[in-house]
């Protein structure tokens, strides 16, 4: 451990200057245009339906969509299961141990690890469970708003990624 502990700071330098990408006009105007488009639908949705189906995390998420849908964590599985396991993680937390300080963090952790070992990591699934946990979730939470939320913004993704020529999406479902 005293060795790890050592070595600590030299893995910490890295580079001072990264290697980036050329910028792109039209990458940057599609994603806002797409991010735009997704919130919209989700609030159009949850206006219909007159239950709210946003949540924070979906910002998150449509940043990934659409500002980086090559990403592996912008892919389907990801998007869906990603939220979804941290959902029910969100939702056994609660039912087991209340909403306080630990049982947030908690729930973060036990997201983490879930999407994890299930293939599904989409870091805005751990705001997921933080949300779900401090709204003190029942499970009616897994399917709205989280859900269905994500299959609109998986929906959107399909729709717009896909609509000009410079983007495809999804690289893979599974």
């Amino acid at each position: 451990m005293r060795n790890r502990l050592a070595r600590m700071p030299g893995k910490m330098k890295g580079q001072f200057r990264g290697n980036h990408s050329k910028l792109s006009l039209k990458y940057a105007v599609w994603g806002l245009v797409s991010g735009t488009l997704s919130i919209l639908a989700i609030l159009a949705v949850t206006k219909m339906a007159g239950y709210p189906l946003l949540i924070g995390s979906f910002g998150a998420s449509a940043v990934l969509l659409f500002g980086a849908s090559d990403s592996p964590l912008a892919q389907p599985r990801n998007l869906i299961g990603g939220h979804l396991v941290s959902a029910v993680a969100a939702v056994i937390i609660v039912a087991l141990g209340g909403s306080g300080s630990y049982a947030i963090a908690f729930a973060v952790g036990l997201a983490i690890f879930l999407m994890y070992i299930t293939h599904t990591v989409h870091p805005p699934g751990g705001a997921t469970a933080l949300i779900g946990v401090q709204g003190h979730a029942g499970y009616a939470y897994v399917l709205l708003p989280v859900f269905a939320g994500a299959l609109i913004l998986l929906i959107v993704a399909l729709f717009t990624n896909n609509l000009v020529h410079h983007r495809q999406y999804p690289k893979h479902w599974l």
